[in-house]
């Protein structure tokens, strides 16, 4: 579903990712960790051109989003086989990112309307499906600012799903949130893994990582230290580097 190749990606003198490749199979949930600092955000956001690579190869699906030429010079695909591309991908982000001034439904409403342009009452339906699945159909004529965070968050996912992704990414969907609402959304990613949707997942929450992810990869400093499959990853850890940061977080 995803194949990315040795990405590299700088802000200004900063080496933010050192030559990172992933894959991600069909069905497959994969579990990115690692400190603050080591690349996870930036290297999801490249994965759906919120940020352009400096060099490397990304495969969505069999498409080619970026590659790098032969003389070093990083090509994008044309415009609308960018948007094409993309529209594979659901985005969930640390900050919600709602629209303020829609109501619950309507948020989720929008998005089709606006980019696919499907009417109104062919997405209605759909809309109350998936509050519903979320656990927010009693709060489909509220606003944002009448929500709490995890309520936020759980509004978020469902209003990626009304794109009818293929594979979701997430950006450290609980780090925003008070301890007690993490539970609420974890519950709801575990859902969509129990379902078979392909996602990938920046988390600080290893105890989603342990128990959902079929694999673990580590960051740090821009690179990818190790990955492994979530039992043998948790269980023995080869990297001293990882070791020492499971033996913080855990």
């Amino acid at each position: 579903m995803i194949r990315a190749e040795n990405i590299r990606k700088s802000f200004g003198a900063l080496q933010v990712l050192k030559g990172v490749s992933l894959s991600l199979a069909e069905r497959e949930v994969v579990a990115i960790i690692g400190p603050s600092g080591s690349g996870k955000s930036t290297f999801l956001r490249c994965l759906n051109h919120l940020e352009k690579i400096d060099s490397g190869r990304i495969d969505i699906e069999g498409a080619t989003l970026a590659r790098t030429e032969p003389g070093g010079h990083c090509r994008y695909a044309p415009e609308p086989e960018i948007r094409r591309i993309c529209s594979r991908m659901g985005m969930v982000f640390q900050h919600f990112n709602l629209f303020p001034h829609m109501t619950v439904l309507e948020n989720v409403i929008a998005p089709p309307m606006t980019v696919k342009k499907r009417a109104r009452a062919d997405i209605l339906p759909e809309a109350e499906t998936l509050l519903e699945k979320v656990g927010l159909r009693d709060k489909r004529d509220a606003y944002p600012s009448q929500i709490s965070g995890g309520q936020k968050q759980r509004l978020a996912i469902a209003r990626a799903l009304a794109m009818h992704p293929e594979i979701m990414l997430f950006d450290e969907p609980t780090s925003a949130l008070d301890p007690e609402l993490t539970g609420e959304v974890l519950r709801t990613m575990r859902q969509l893994a129990d379902e078979r949707m392909t996602m990938l997942v920046v988390t600080h929450e290893m105890g989603f990582a342990r128990e959902v992810a079929s694999r673990v990869i580590f960051m740090d400093n821009g690179e990818i230290i190790e990955t492994n499959t979530s039992v043998e990853f948790f269980k023995n850890p080869v990297h001293k580097r990882t070791r020492a940061f499971l033996e913080n977080m855990l």
